[in-house]
């Protein structure tokens, strides 16, 4: 990763790092530092381990602020959907994290760079890595800024599919199916592709590695089509 990708990047976070090397350390798999001979802290596991409760800490009190008559119950199950591996993933994607990531080559070759249960981690360790660099508020800054905003649409992304079942039933009135089209890949390298039909019409497609992932996309994309229209 050279100098340019670094200025990239931190333009891409809207943080400059006093100390260069946190970033590198946030972008580094555990696989390349097996390839490369390194040790094994300098991958992200012990920034993610801390920016996965400094992430907690300032959700929380977002939610606390936001919600003032909802119960510890509800904010938890509401926090819970926030902070997942595909609502981080989701986030980490706006910010092409995946392009950054230092990775052995199987571990690339096999799609890491896609993979939620990477990128979601790595989102955290860079919030581990601006803690550590400057502190909680500007952590807390990163965290307002690409987790906590635009929820109105995260939340229509996550509950896609039951959204879209009371779209079709109250205002269109017809059948909905999902087909799965294709799968590619093998064991945990499986991409499926599905299909959402309404009315037997074929209104949008998704990708993911399962098929819930997959129609959970194809539901997202086939309602923000139904509402252009």
């Amino acid at each position: 990763m050279g100098s340019e990708d670094i200025l990239q990047l931190q333009d891409l976070i809207d943080y400059k790092f006093n100390n260069k090397d946190l970033l590198l350390q946030a972008l580094t798999h555990s696989s390349f530092c097996n390839e490369q001979m390194l040790d094994r802290p300098a991958d992200y596991e012990r920034l993610e381990f801390l920016g996965d409760a400094v992430l907690e800490a300032i959700s929380s009190r977002y939610l606390f602020d936001l919600y003032p008559e909802k119960k510890e119950g509800e904010l938890s199950k509401i926090r819970a959907s926030m902070v997942c591996e595909p609502s981080l993933a989701f986030c980490a994607r706006d910010l092409r994290l995946g392009s950054f990531l230092r990775l052995g080559k199987g571990e690339d070759m096999t799609g890491g760079r896609e993979r939620d249960s990477i990128i979601a981690d790595v989102m955290e360790a860079i919030i581990g890595a601006i803690f550590l660099d400057s502190g909680f508020d500007e952590a807390s800054r990163f965290i307002h800024r690409f987790i906590l905003s635009d929820l109105d649409e995260k939340k229509l992304f996550f509950d896609s599919k039951s959204t879209l079942q009371e779209e079709v039933a109250k205002n269109l009135k017809k059948t909905l199916e999902y087909v799965t089209e294709e799968e590619t890949g093998a064991g945990n390298e499986k991409i499926f592709k599905s299909v959402v039909l309404i009315g037997g019409d074929k209104v949008s497609e998704g990708r993911g590695r399962s098929k819930k992932a997959s129609q959970q996309e194809a539901a997202y994309n086939a309602l923000l089509k139904i509402r252009k229209v």
